[in-house]
């Protein structure tokens, strides 16, 4: 009998421990199963390579924690993105994760308060960008002095020159102001489109090497208060492009992706871009056909020979929204990490552009990235692009002013003049 009871007093225990494994186990299927929504923005839009890295670290990321659903709206950088970047952080709707500017496209943010700086996430996740050069995390101070932002690569401009249609009709490699003319005349000769641009679009390319080779460093890195003729004379410097055939008809018409179609189908010799533009040129057949050279340079310049726009401006933030929301505050951080480990800063960085890791990486050489080498090795100085020091309105205002100027619509001190003051306010 004794026997009996204690085989029944052992069934019974057994059947306790499965009964209370079964019902943890229940409790935290339930809590794995919670939804944790993530809202994440990013320039990494399109069919760029960093666009892929991007979607495929953030897929990656949801399969390692299931219970998150990332709600993503990364577009292609235009003025219109980052107004509507603007707008929602204005009304209380920014995300959770941004990856974003840090010169002053981002002021209004930090008005705000809403981003968090760097040392107060690594005060609790001390590993937090561990993989960042700290050279690249002083470079994206914000203009407060505060690091909120982690880069995951640096840019930088230069001039894409098609070489076969450059051997084809004889022209040389512009160097300076008269080859490039010169090039210019030759190709529109042979039926040839110049130089693919979206002026309506993108045009700040153009606007700010202008400014730069015209005004000189120094005077680039600063905004006039009243006396306008260093930038009026790029804005007329750019309509002589326009005047000798430099560019397609109809400027207010095309699109950035329709240039880039014009430059990739060879029916455009050339076309100023930013590093990522290589990392896109790797997925063509265009990719052998194509070098890099700095801006060639303007009439009587004042920059030195082979001065580069470039540097890192750029990077992920955590926002407020996310950071004193105790579900979302390690999944933000981890997000942010995936993103900014070094095995993930080499496939943004992918050879081109300026590597913002430490230690050394090895990529694919290519006849495109030894130019691009030889690009940075070469450049005389590097120097912020233009967004950096004005205001976004005021930027704005410039960048939609430029067709209208270049086509003899609007007078350009006029324009800059609506630009500027609104800087001031």
């Amino acid at each position: 009998m004794g026997r009996k009871i204690g085989l029944f007093f052992i069934v019974c225990c057994i059947f306790m421990i499965i009964l209370i494994v079964e019902s943890d186990g229940k409790v935290k299927e339930e809590e794995v199963q919670e939804e944790i929504v993530l809202k994440t923005v990013s320039m990494y839009g399109g069919a760029t390579p960093s666009a892929k890295v991007y979607q495929t670290i953030n897929e990656e990321f949801v399969k390692k924690y299931e219970n998150v659903v990332i709600e993503d709206e990364s577009q292609i950088c235009d003025e219109d993105w980052k107004m509507k970047v603007a707008a929602n952080f204005a009304v209380g709707n920014e995300p959770d994760i941004i990856q974003f500017f840090t010169d002053a496209v981002a002021d209004s943010f930090l008005k705000a308060d809403k981003l968090v700086s760097v040392e107060e996430i690594q005060k609790e996740y001390p590993e937090y960008a561990k993989d960042i050069k700290r050279t690249a995390l002083e470079a994206v101070r914000n203009r407060d002095g505060v690091i909120r932002a982690v880069p995951t690569t640096g840019y930088w401009e230069g001039l894409f020159c098609n070489k076969e249609l450059f051997q084809k009709y004889n022209v040389d490699i512009p160097t300076d102001w008269e080859s490039l003319v010169k090039a210019i005349r030759t190709f529109r000769k042979h039926g040839i489109i110049p130089i693919a641009v979206s002026l309506n679009y993108v045009p700040h390319y153009w606007i700010e090497h202008l400014l730069l080779y015209t005004a000189g460093e120094e005077e680039y890195a600063t905004i006039p208060q009243s006396d306008f003729k260093t930038w009026e004379k790029a804005f007329e410097t750019l309509k002589e492009l326009k005047n000798i055939g430099a560019f397609q008809e109809s400027l207010d018409t095309y699109t950035e992706h329709f240039s880039f179609q014009l430059f990739r189908k060879g029916e455009a010799a050339m076309q100023l871009e930013g590093s990522w533009y290589a990392s896109s040129l790797a997925d063509t057949k265009m990719e052998n056909k194509v070098t890099v050279v700095p801006f060639p340079g303007v009439p009587n310049q004042k920059a030195k020979k082979n001065a580069l726009i470039g540097g890192v401006f750029s990077g992920f933030y955590i926002t407020r929204r996310a950071w004193e929301n105790p579900k979302k505050r390690e999944l933000a951080v981890r997000f942010v990490e995936e993103h900014i480990k070094k095995k993930s800063l080499i496939k943004y960085w992918g050879g081109n552009g300026i590597a913002t890791f430490k230690g050394k990486a090895e990529t694919k050489r290519t006849p495109l990235t030894k130019t691009e080498n030889n690009l940075l090795e070469s450049a005389s100085s590097l120097n912020k692009s233009m967004d950096a020091r004005i205001c976004p309105e005021g930027y704005k205002i410039i960048m939609d002013g430029v067709v209208d100027v270049v086509e003899g619509k609007k007078d350009a001190k006029v324009l800059l003049n609506e630009a500027l003051l609104m800087d001031k306010e």
